[in-house]
């Protein structure tokens, strides 16, 4: 018989009120455009750590000798038939799990695309056995704003404007964009297959931005639930007095990674729906070579 009952209560690590105004969460409180109590937050001006790899005591390494032998007899035999063991701990990693990284785009089967809390597309992990951990600085979203008849505008890629992949040789005069935002009122929320950014007063002061990201986890669904997309839902909210004319720009120049379009074969194909939605329809090849 259990005479008493303890309650442990985790204290949140990140509590909403410290990353988000309760205004602006009670403006976005429909349509799930509010990011959730319960989530991993972080400013978009905030500057990620490097992660440290774990170590094993010499103790601990004597006790897993065995299971070593077993791994590396494993590993050479699919070596032997040309084949790459999906557990090989004796080969450093290219893509490496970064403290930047947010939610990625897929990922139960098929491949993923990781995006990093401040908004940049990268580790792209599409082709097996490959990882392009660079981003790809042209996939963005920009944002356009114009009120009182033109008279005030606000404009910017919704990111902040200080990336690793910028002002290099190979950017293609993508640093001359507008990177106008600083991230100091914008938070990323993430809380897997989900995730969330808010744009509170940036670029413009007046207008607060909800990016809602979710993949499609679908229960008794594998192949479905294995594809490496996402939907990005924005819902905006006008705080002025004057209307606002807002024109949202999404960029996408590969799905694969490696130094340009070329990489994936690139193609663009307008489309208009059964419902008279029109977009573009990103075509891009990967050639996989059997076994």
């Amino acid at each position: 018989m259990v005479s008493g009952t303890l309650f442990h209560y985790r204290k949140n690590s990140w509590p909403p009120e410290e990353y988000i105004t309760k205004a602006t969460l009670q403006l976005f409180d429909f349509d799930s455009a509010a990011p959730p109590s319960q989530a991993w937050r972080r400013k978009l001006n905030s500057r990620a750590s490097k992660l440290k790899e774990f170590s094993v005591t010499f103790r601990e390494a004597i006790k897993m000798v065995r299971l070593g032998i077993r791994l590396y007899s494993y590993v050479r035999e699919e070596a032997s038939y040309g084949r790459r063991a999906p557990i090989d701990p004796f080969t450093r990693e290219r893509c490496k799990p970064s403290a930047s990284q947010g939610v990625p785009l897929g990922g139960m089967g098929s491949g993923s695309i990781s995006r990093g809390f401040r908004g940049e597309f990268k580790h792209f992990q599409i082709l097996p056995g490959t990882c392009e951990t660079s981003p790809i600085m042209a996939n963005q979203f920009s944002i356009f704003i114009s009120r009182d008849g033109g008279k005030k505008k606000y404009a910017s890629v919704l990111s902040p404007g200080e990336h690793e992949g910028l002002g290099k040789a190979s950017d293609h005069g993508i640093s001359s964009w507008g990177w106008n935002l600083s991230g100091q009122h914008s938070t990323y929320h993430a809380l897997f297959p989900r995730a969330w950014t808010i744009y509170d007063g940036e670029p413009d002061p007046e207008l607060k931005i909800s990016c809602r990201q979710i993949s499609p986890f679908i229960p008794n669904d594998y192949s479905e639930s294995s594809l490496p997309t996402s939907v990005f839902v924005y819902t905006l909210v006008n705080t002025g007095k004057e209307r606002a004319q807002v024109s949202l720009l999404f960029t996408w120049a590969n799905s694969i990674g490696g130094v340009s379009h070329l990489s994936g074969d690139h193609v663009n194909e307008p489309f208009i729906g059964e419902d008279g939605v029109s977009g573009v329809l990103l075509h891009h090849k990967q050639v996989i070579k059997p076994y």
